[in-house]
C-alpha cells in the first residue's frame, strides 16, 4: 500500500442547509437580547466574585475595617452637629 493512490470516497451532495453559528448580533450588526443579558451577567459575576476574594484577603479586610471606622466617625460627627444645633434652638 505505499505510495498507492486511493480514490477519494464519493459524494452525494449537500448534506442541508448549515446554519449560522449564533454570533449574538443580528444582520445589521445590531446585538441581541440574550448577548446584552449575558454580557451584563458575566460582567456581574466577575465583579461580585472580585469582591469576594478582595473581602477575603488581608488588605481587603484593612480596608473594610478602616470603611467601618471611617463610617462611625461620620454617624457620630453628625450626632453632635445636630445636637449643638437643637442646643442653639432652646
Amino acid at each position: 500500500m505505499e505510495g498507492e493512490v486511493v480514490p477519494a470516497a464519493p459524494t452525494t451532495g449537500p448534506a442541508g442547509p448549515v446554519e449560522a453559528p449564533d454570533t449574538g448580533y443580528t444582520a445589521a450588526g445590531v446585538p441581541t437580547f440574550d448577548a446584552v443579558r449575558e454580557k451584563i451577567e458575566t460582567r456581574y459575576g466577575t465583579a461580585l466574585g472580585a469582591s469576594e476574594l478582595a473581602a477575603e484577603t488581608p488588605e481587603g479586610r484593612s480596608v473594610e475595617e478602616q470603611y467601618e471606622k471611617r463610617q462611625q466617625a461620620a454617624a457620630e460627627r453628625l450626632r453632635q452637629i445636630r445636637e449643638s444645633m437643637h442646643k442653639d434652638d432652646s
